[in-house]
């Protein structure tokens, strides 16, 4: 073997020897790279998470320092859209929105905003009570309900407790009376050859499953659930209309229609037509409003749209839905 050939050899193998240890750092710096990539995600997430749980617990601080200006004004709370538990019309949120705006110095009157179809009896009567607890609290302090587009049903049994009704002209008002809806799978279930076995410890405890044929007897106890409802609704209604709601002229406002603001003025429903701001300016006399309403916090909100709630909807469509005001 000749001195040439050892010499081209030995100079391949350190080359090699140079590339393997160039590649092996080439390596290094991208495996550091992507582990550094990884921490910044990492650290980048934590940081968002953080922000987001201190904005979920400061803002509603916040909300409800900027409620009090230090000057007299006009409260305003809203009720708009489902009167439920764990919606933003819940009684949790309204009656504490009452409590901080009656028990707020400056406040010279108290506006209900209403835009609500309705909905649980329940929820509807713990506001109706609180505003008249706190009317009674704070007589100096007036309660004006202002129906926006819609206030039926369990908004109207709110409504119903305030000092004073105001509406526009075309808003829809009234709706008193009480319904439970649910569907029957019966004839679906036989054609599809769907079994239905149900196991209960009491004879009508399976009474509103959808999936069973009706029980006469059971459909006339449901219905005198929904007229026990009913009276409440009307009674407390009427408790707090007085004289001003013509019923024996016109028994059917118990009926369930829906009326327009100006049919409703003539109806004893409302008392006047006017927004909220023509109540703050013309009747408080504090055309100032500050707004009052609890509302659900960025994380409540963010729960929501990820379906928390999926299992309630389901559960009230498919026939576990008890008496609404709607």
């Amino acid at each position: 073997m000749s001195d040439e050939w050892k010499s081209s050899a030995k100079s391949e193998g350190e080359d090699a020897k140079s590339w393997r240890l160039l590649e092996k750092a080439l390596l290094s710096s991208v495996q550091e790279q992507r582990r550094s990539r990884r921490w910044g995600i990492f650290f980048k997430l934590l940081t968002f998470f953080y922000l987001f749980g201190v904005l979920a617990l400061v803002l509603p601080a916040l909300d409800l320092k900027s409620a009090s200006t230090g000057t007299a004004h006009t409260a305003l709370i809203e009720i708009r859209g489902m009167i439920a538990d764990r919606e933003e019309a819940s009684a949790d949120k309204v009656v504490g929105s009452l409590r901080a705006a009656f028990e707020d110095a400056n406040t010279r009157g108290v506006i209900l905003r209403i835009n609500s179809p309705g909905g649980s009896p329940v929820q509807s009567g713990y506001i109706y009570d609180e505003i008249r607890r706190l009317r009674g609290e704070y007589p100096q302090i007036k309660v004006y309900a202002v129906i926006s587009d819609l206030g039926a049903s369990g908004a109207y049994y709110i409504a119903s407790a305030a000092d004073e009704i105001y509406a526009d002209k075309a808003s829809l008002v009234g709706s008193i009376g009480v319904t439970a809806a649910s569907f029957g799978f019966v004839e679906t279930m036989e054609k599809l050859g769907v079994e239905r076995r149900v196991y209960t410890s009491g004879e009508h405890k399976a009474f509103l499953d959808p999936f069973q044929p009706q029980k006469e007897e059971e459909t006339r106890f449901w219905k005198t659930v929904l007229d026990t409802t009913h009276r409440q609704f009307i009674d407390s209604v009427k408790k707090g209309r007085g004289d001003r709601l013509k019923a024996d002229e016109h028994p059917e406002l118990f009926s369930g229609l829906v009326w327009s603001g100006e049919q409703a003025l003539q109806l004893g429903l409302v008392d006047a037509l006017g927004s909220a701001s023509y109540v703050a300016r013309e009747v408080i006399g504090e055309k100032e409003m500050v707004d009052f309403t609890q509302r659900d916090t960025p994380f409540d909100r963010f729960a929501k749209r990820l379906g928390t709630s999926v299992a309630d909807r389901i559960a009230l469509w498919m026939g576990f839905q008890g008496p609404t005001l709607q």
